[in-house]
Order: structure tokens, then sequence, then C-alpha cells
């Protein structure tokens, strides 16, 4: 708004000086014309031009004192506002000391940070489950840490007095396996063979589960592939757990069967029919993923038709974990 003005004074001085000259212009035309009425006038022609120059100059000088009074302005607020983004201003805190160290440990991966804000610098990254001495708390939710032989804070979000559950745990099969060597298990854990179906999971994979899941656990299950026809078995055992799952702090989701290429020993038909009957009698506390109709509108490479490539495993990892977040 600020230029905007400048720009409409600047047009009325020139408008201004516009009218002098006509004036001026109409006077010497005057002169050419009738030189007797230019004559009786009080003034002659010469000292009306001279006049005439004399306010042009006037004019002239006051305008552009003032187009520079206002640009001199508008420069000097701009760099105002840009010195005053330059200033850093970092969040207030006051810490509130332990008398000695308490151990707790990370419950994510999370940033440890030079002070108790998000406008503080990274030092650095604690991963789930490390153990960290914390040295007092401060008023806005962070925990004051010893950190490389620092002082440091951390988000109070993630930081819990007991170890926590394995974030993510997955329990499955041959295509369970394979998404692990693609995806990697920093903060997940998984519960898997190749080859195994009901069986495998009733006899050696619910036993392990305990190791791993705990109170803020997301458990996603990935079998029946391999047996097709077992899905009423898959249903009792587990809705004969989810109570036991629920009360230990677990988020159990089933992931659907996903689709096979045609050199596969099963069918899609198959397929299809195992995951409809399975979402229809599971547990109401236990979540769906519906990974086959992702795969089957997004595409996938397989060279058995079974197993998938990494790219796959990968993309079909970020769909698991679009869901979950969404919940």
């Amino acid at each position: 708004m600020r230029k905007r003005n400048i720009s409409i004074s600047n047009l009325i001085l020139l408008s201004s000086f516009a009218g002098v000259f006509c004036i001026v212009a109409g006077v010497c035309a005057g002169i050419d014309r009738d030189s007797q009425i230019v004559s009786s006038s009080s003034f002659s022609s010469l000292e009306v031009i001279d006049t005439m120059a004399s306010s042009i100059e006037s004019a002239t000088t006051e305008a552009v004192a003032m187009i520079d009074e206002e640009e001199a302005d508008t420069v000097s607020v701009s760099s105002k506002e840009n010195s005053t983004n330059l200033d850093i201003l970092h969040t207030v805190f006051t810490v509130t000391e332990y008398e000695t160290p308490v151990t707790m440990y990370t419950s994510d991966t999370v940033n440890v940070r030079s002070g108790a804000g998000t406008d503080y610098d990274k030092l650095g990254k604690l991963r789930w489950g490390s153990e960290t001495q914390v040295t007092g708390e401060t008023d806005n939710g962070w925990y004051e840490v010893s950190y490389d032989d620092t002082t440091a804070f951390i988000m109070a979000d993630y930081i819990v007095s007991e170890l926590p559950g394995t974030p993510y745990v997955f329990v499955g099969d041959s295509r369970t396996v394979q998404m692990q060597m693609a995806v990697g298990s920093s903060d997940k854990a998984y519960i898997a063979k190749v080859g195994e179906g009901y069986s495998w999971f009733q006899n050696t994979a619910l036993s392990e589960i305990p190791h791993y899941a705990g109170n803020g656990t997301t458990m996603i299950i990935n079998f029946g592939v391999n047996d097709l026809a077992n899905a009423s078995k898959y249903i009792k055992l587990i809705n004969s757990n989810i109570d036991a799952w629920t009360e230990a702090g677990i988020t159990v989701y089933y992931a659907a069967v996903t689709p096979v290429g045609s050199s596969a020993s099963v069918s899609n038909a198959q397929i299809e029919s195992f995951n409809a009957k399975m979402q229809a009698e599971l547990d109401p506390r236990v979540q769906w993923i519906d990974g086959y109709s992702y795969l089957s509108q997004t595409g996938f490479s397989s060279n058995d038709g079974l197993h998938y490539n990494s790219d796959t495993y990968r993309n079909l990892y970020s769909y698991y974990m679009s869901v979950i977040s969404q919940v």
C-alpha cells in the first residue's frame, strides 16, 4: 500500500507539470496568434514565461525531494523488517533439577536438543528403547538429560519410566520375512518364518509375542497365503487371544493376504474368499488393513507370482503405516 501511495502522488505532480506546460504553450501560441492581446496585459510575454519557469523549477525541486524522501523511507522500513527477521528468539523455560538422576527410556526415535524447545539446535538422536539418565524436568514439557557428557533436552512425550514394547511387531510367513529384508528393523520386531501357517503361528509365534510386544506396541499379523483353507482356525485363535493382547496395551491389526501372479499355486479368487471371511468374523478390536485392494490397484512386481520385489514390499509397508497413522 505504501508504494502505491507514492505512485499516486507522483502522478498528481506530473499532472500538475502537464497543466503548467499547457498554460505556457497556450501563452506562446497566443503571442503568435494575437500579439495585441498579450501586449495589452500587465505582464510581458517574457515575464509570464519566466514566472512559469520559476514555478515549474520550484515544483520539480519539491517533487523530487518528496519522491526521494518516500523512497528512502520505504527502503528504511524494508531494511528494518529484514533485520527483525534475523533475530532468533528461543523458547524460555525453567528446569527443576532431580536430587539424583533417574533411568528412563525413549519410547520412539527422538531428537536430542540443546534446549527445551524445537527451536533449539539438534545435538543428535536416540533410538527407541535407549536407556537415558534424566536429571530434571522443565516447566514446558521436556526432560533434561545427560547426553554425550553434556546437558541436553528431550520432549517428555517420548520418555517413559519402563522399557516400552517394540513399536511395531510383524507376525507372519515368508512375505513378512521378505518385508523385513526390504524395510529393516530399527524399531520393529519380526516373528516370521518362510513357508509357515496356522500350526507355526499357534505353536511357536504365539508364545514369542510377549517377548516383543507390550504397552504401546502395534502388532500386524499376516498369515494365510500358505493355508487359505484355515481361515476359521485363524479366526478362533486370534479372537481367543485378543483380550490378553488388548489388556497388555497391544493394538492388533490383521493384514489381508495380498494378490498373487498367474504363476502362483493359489488363485486370487481363493485369496478374496479367505480375506472376506477373516474381515467379517475377526473380533472388532482386530483392525483390518486391506493390502489386497491396495496392490490390486497400484500394481506389484513378482518373479514367482507369490513373492514381491523390494520396491513392492516397501510400498506395501508404507501403505500399512498410512492406515495405522489414521487411526
